[in-house]
């Protein structure tokens, strides 16, 4: 049990950190869907969906690389292995970014921009390369547990983007157009699109991480021995196609709603219009995703540490059992409280149409996190290609559900997709599991859970009130009643 406590106070310190950075991050969704149109905003949607895809072929499986060369390691060998793995992402993302640069205007045309849209690219190439390089040093402060300064780092680049976004959005306009600023800082200011601002804004606050993380830049020494990185780079290389997969399950839903949905599918809307109202409500599902990816920081050097002990498989068991039970209150609370939370993300009464994908999307992460949860094994085990196989066999399931349900259910038919896929993964993820490390997870105390929560939020959608705040007090009742439940449930199970 001091072991669980471990963990969890390491996800806490990260989960507050990171939700409260990320929370800051998100402040800036009701502040972009108040300054953009539904199609402005599909444009920034667009190019980070795609800015998903060279993230992860830029880091290349290298952070859990890193982790997996570097346990039960002496600091010594530690230190070689960063030095390795940094330099050769040096290499790497400054080539990758030459690459970009150069192909800049032919890339806008193929994503369907004006050629003066090369800038956004050669500003995102550059973003790219920051991105790369402090995930190594993030990485060794994971391992080292200073989850501390992991947070204040992490804090201080968002709030450094969400600043610079109303300075360049609202600040420098307000100016501008009372005159109170000099002619070359407005024609700096009018020499490009709004959108543009939103990634300047992004790249200077991640920039800000470099001098913050300055000792552990200090502490590399460039290397380059092919001897000590072939393992690595073989370890990590059926990563970088499950984390390419996952990309497609996660951003492709963009581009077959802009490029699949049939015309006039949603009256006086545009495709890239509907792209921006999928995008904006696909935030609801952060509340999970923050609590995935916090657990993640936490838990993923913690595997490792952990998996050459005899008891581990009980530990894991124990750890995904209160992990769902987190994540499946997340699920019903925030599916039952869409009226009250809306007002929190989204900005203009334009984009609610699309509410009705938030409880797929919802459970979906839900079923991701679980599948990162017990995808441990083919981690610790070197079977990564399983995790390869199955990040294409979600892809295939994501291309086809898509080209199948866009043209039939629009958006909801992408959300229905994402759902299905990620179930798939996470039940085949499990049975393979069993094979090569067998887990006790407690299958029967999961699926209760996810079938008393997806009933109570049916019957919480299904059954309203005329009345606004009769059908909030409704939904809260029902909240209350779930979560009362269910620690009463784990209180009693525990004694």
């Amino acid at each position: 049990m001091s072991i669980l406590k471990k963990l969890a106070s390491q996800t806490a310190i990260y989960g507050i950190s990171s939700n409260f950075g990320r929370l800051l991050n998100y402040a800036l969704v009701p502040f972009h869907t108040y300054i953009f149109a539904p199609e402005q905003y599909g444009i920034i949607s667009d190019f980070y969906a795609k800015a998903a895809f060279f993230n992860v072929l830029y880091t290349y499986g290298m952070e859990t690389a890193y982790f997996r060369f570097t346990s039960k390691k002496t600091p010594e060998e530690q230190q070689t292995v960063y030095n390795q793995v940094l330099s050769c992402l040096l290499l790497t993302s400054f080539c990758l970014s030459l690459l970009l640069v150069l192909g800049a205007v032919p890339l806008a045309r193929l994503m369907s921009y004006p050629d003066n849209f090369s800038q956004h690219i050669i500003l995102f190439a550059c973003l790219f390369a920051i991105d790369t390089i402090v995930v190594i040093p993030f990485a060794k402060i994971r391992q080292e547990q200073k989850a501390k300064l992991f947070a204040l780092v992490k804090i201080s680049s968002i709030v450094a983007n969400v600043l610079l976004n109303f300075f360049f959005l609202w600040a420098c306009k307000n100016w501008i157009e009372k005159g109170s600023t000099t002619n070359l800082v407005s024609s700096i200011f009018y020499s490009y699109d709004d959108v543009f601002y939103v990634f300047l804004a992004n790249f200077f606050g991640n920039f800000l991480a470099i001098p913050l993380l300055w000792r552990y830049f200090l502490q590399w020494r460039w290397a380059f021995s092919w001897q000590t990185l072939r393992p690595i780079l073989l370890y990590a290389y059926p990563i970088l196609f499950t984390g390419l997969a996952a990309m497609i399950n996660e951003v492709l839903s963009r581009d077959f709603i802009k490029y699949w949905l049939p015309d006039d599918f949603y009256p006086n809307r545009t495709n890239l219009e509907a792209v921006g109202i999928f995008s904006a409500c696909y935030k609801f599902s952060i509340f999970i995703t923050l609590a995935v990816q916090a657990f993640k920081y936490a838990a993923e050097p913690f595997f490792f540490a952990q998996a050459q002990d005899k008891n581990s498989p009980i530990v894991f068991a124990h750890v995904t059992k209160y992990f769902n039970v987190a994540l499946t209150i997340m699920f019903v609370g925030i599916s039952l409280n869409i009226d009250l939370v809306k007002t929190l993300v989204l900005g203009k009464s334009d984009y609610e149409e699309g509410l009705v994908i938030v409880p797929f999307l919802l459970l979906a992460n839900l079923f991701l996190g679980i599948y990162y949860n017990i995808s441990i094994w083919f981690k610790i085990t070197d079977h990564t290609a399983y995790g390869t196989l199955l990040g294409f066999l979600g892809a295939a399931i994501t291309v086809i559900g898509n080209l199948a349900l866009i043209p039939l259910w629009g958006y909801l038919g992408s959300a229905v997709t994402t759902l299905i896929c990620y179930a798939t993964m996470m039940i085949l993820c499990y049975y393979w599991g069993q094979k090569y490390y067998p887990v006790p997870y407690p299958i029967a105390h999961a699926l209760s859970y996810w079938t008393i929560g997806v009933v109570f939020v049916g019957i919480g959608w299904y059954v309203k009130f005329p009345a606004f705040w009769y059908n909030q007090l409704w939904h809260f009742v029902l909240t209350m009643l779930f979560i009362v439940g269910a620690l009463a449930v784990e209180w009693k199970q525990r004694k």
